[in-house]
């Protein structure tokens, strides 16, 4: 932990040092292009497969009552996620944790808040089984009953629908879903007026004095390192985060750094939903969090004054991205 922590202060440096006062012209594709997505050789992407899987993102027979699907926690709109503290299950049993969101889901390495899965075809059909609450294997009867669903199945996996091709079709949808045309990426590229003023500084602020990206590094503004951030510190009941699977007390409270794309779309704010605004979370974070006796050392007290918060909140607003999407007709 010691060592990744070295690494991130060395980056978030490095990152300080190229940053260009308000006045100066951005330097085209500097910092923020995304990489593509590696998609695992076992579930390889092709066009009907994701729109096989945009199909069943919007299809309530998926869930266990049949009224809920994907989109029930998954909102664009929202930033694919929902304006809930803490989402309902299909069962109508509370969520521990806030939802993430999907975006960029595609480029991180490890999923959940904790971490526990370690491929996103795990994480889908353990969010499918569980949120959903249902025998995936009773689902997939359901999907394999509509014609247009088993036409669509023989043609891309020559056999019927089962969890397994579910699951593959979802994921290979969900790769999909990137923000990375925001203004701020536009900017980057050479067109000054795609941003404000203050999102410009708000930059500067954030890679400079907020530290930010010590945690939140460009292009992804995220990574799928754990950091106690002290939120849990006086809880009744701490959620005790990535402990839960690793069993180090060095990584009791510690829960996986989101991505910041497109962030100002998806508060409530952390993994425990109770931050309302997104002001309120860069406060939080600027402030050094709470004295919890695993907080991470890269958290400390940054001093930013209220206008300074405003205009890292302008620059986070800057990653917003407005990609078309609409729904995919179910059979």
């Amino acid at each position: 932990m010691r060592g990744r922590l070295y690494v991130l202060v060395l980056l978030a440096a490095s990152l300080a040092a190229c940053v260009s006062p308000a006045s100066e012209k951005p330097v085209v594709g500097r910092i923020s292009a995304l990489a593509p997505i590696q998609h695992p050789a076992d579930n390889p992407t092709s066009p009907a497969k994701v729109a096989l899987g945009a199909q069943l993102f919007m299809d309530k027979r998926l869930s266990g009552s049949g009224n809920n699907n994907c989109q029930s926690c998954h909102y664009r709109e929202l930033g694919w996620t929902d304006a809930n503290v803490l989402s309902k299950r299909d069962n109508g049993d509370l969520n521990t944790r806030h939802t993430p969101s999907l975006y960029n889901v595609g480029h991180q390495s490890i999923w959940y808040w904790d971490g526990r899965a370690a491929t996103m075809e795990a994480q889908t059909l353990a969010a499918w089984r569980n949120q959903m609450s249902v025998d995936p294997a009773v689902a997939a009867a359901r999907i394999n009953a509509v014609p247009a669903y088993a036409s669509q199945f023989q043609a891309v996996y020559g056999a019927p629908a089962s969890p397994d091709t579910i699951v593959k079709s979802l994921t290979a949808y969900l790769r999909t879903k990137n923000s990375e045309n925001a203004p701020w990426d536009r900017y980057e590229m050479g067109d000054v007026n795609a941003v404000s003023k203050d999102a410009v500084e708000g930059w500067t602020l954030f890679a400079g004095k907020g530290g930010c990206t010590a945690c939140h590094a460009p292009p992804f503004y995220g990574n799928s390192t754990f950091f106690n951030i002290g939120l849990e510190h006086g809880k009744e009941k701490p959620d005790v985060g990535r402990f839960n699977v690793t069993k180090n007390e060095a990584d009791r409270g510690a829960f996986k750094t989101p991505s910041l794309r497109s962030v100002a779309l998806g508060a409530p704010y952390f993994h425990d939903g109770q931050t309302a605004t997104l002001k309120e979370a860069v406060r939080y974070m600027a402030s050094g969090g709470k004295p919890d006796p695993n907080r991470s050392p890269v958290l400390q007290p940054r001093n930013l004054s209220e206008a300074e918060i405003d205009k890292i909140v302008a620059f986070l607003s800057s990653l917003t991205s407005t990609e078309p999407w609409v729904a995919a007709k179910v059979p």
